[in-house]
């Protein structure tokens, strides 16, 4: 740290320790954060309620602009809520992909009320996931492994042979394990992933259908439809049309 930056830092300590300024205290942020983590939607719930994200006591000052500030302290926060979920046995790729979506989102917000709310939804979106996870049995090492090469390459198309020769396992154990412990065939795991993945871009993305079916890596345009509709009862048309954005435009109306 170079004199001036040296004597700049003290004289901002002096002032802090004047004005009395207090950050919060550690113990209470993890305590909150390891809730999430834990998947203990109660505390989460009676966290938020009494709205700590907003109150100016303990909130560090990452910048002189309130509305800077706030977006800052989303994007710490956002980051530390990743990071113990990714600790706590989430999927890296799952895990990194929700923290990435929130923030871009809050990026697009125009005021306070709008970040608070979505950042209620994004802490409960995370505790909802660990809480099922936590509620689902413990998984063997290769199948989380597996779960993890999944998420990150769904847009690819995933064989039993590619997964087996990443884990090193044949793949007639590798189906009969990942069927043992997820209830459903590893094939059948993948589609459903596809398909959850292409009814976010459906509903929070303005790419085109055949984008959709491409990036996730269908033979066909026609395929992706086919089996859309079958899981989902809509065609990809259909269900855009009844679901764009809904979920935002119910976050930008609250409080």
């Amino acid at each position: 740290m170079d004199m001036d930056l040296t004597k700049e830092w003290y004289r901002s300590e002096f002032i802090q320790h004047e004005s009395l300024m207090e950050h919060r205290v550690m113990e209470n942020e993890f305590t909150f954060y390891d809730a999430i983590a834990g998947g203990d939607i109660d505390y989460v719930k009676n966290n938020i309620k009494e709205n700590t994200f907003l109150k100016p006591a303990g909130m560090g000052k990452l910048s002189e602009n309130y509305l800077q500030n706030i977006r800052y302290h989303f994007v710490v926060t956002t980051a530390m809520i990743t990071r113990y979920c990714v600790h706590s046995g989430m999927e890296q790729e799952k895990a990194y992909g929700m923290s990435d979506f929130y923030i871009l989102k809050m990026d697009t917000l125009k005021n306070v009320k709008e970040i608070a709310a979505l950042h209620d939804t994004m802490c409960f979106d995370f505790c909802n996931q660990m809480n099922i996870l936590k509620s689902s049995q413990v998984l063997s090492k290769p199948i989380v492994l597996c779960i993890d090469y999944i998420y990150s390459h769904i847009h690819f198309r995933i064989t039993l042979k590619e997964l087996a020769e990443y884990l090193n396992l044949s793949e007639s154990y590798l189906s009969k394990l990942f069927h043992q412990e997820m209830g459903i065939s590893l094939s059948q795991y993948i589609l459903d992933l596809k398909i959850e993945k292409a009814k976010n871009l459906l509903q929070y993305s303005d790419y085109n259908i055949v984008d959709i079916a491409n990036y996730l890596s269908f033979s066909s345009q026609s395929h992706f439809i086919q089996v859309f509709q079958k899981k989902t009862g809509l065609t990809p048309h259909r269900y855009r049309t009844k679901h764009f954005r809904t979920e935002w435009d119910k976050v930008s109306v609250q409080k």
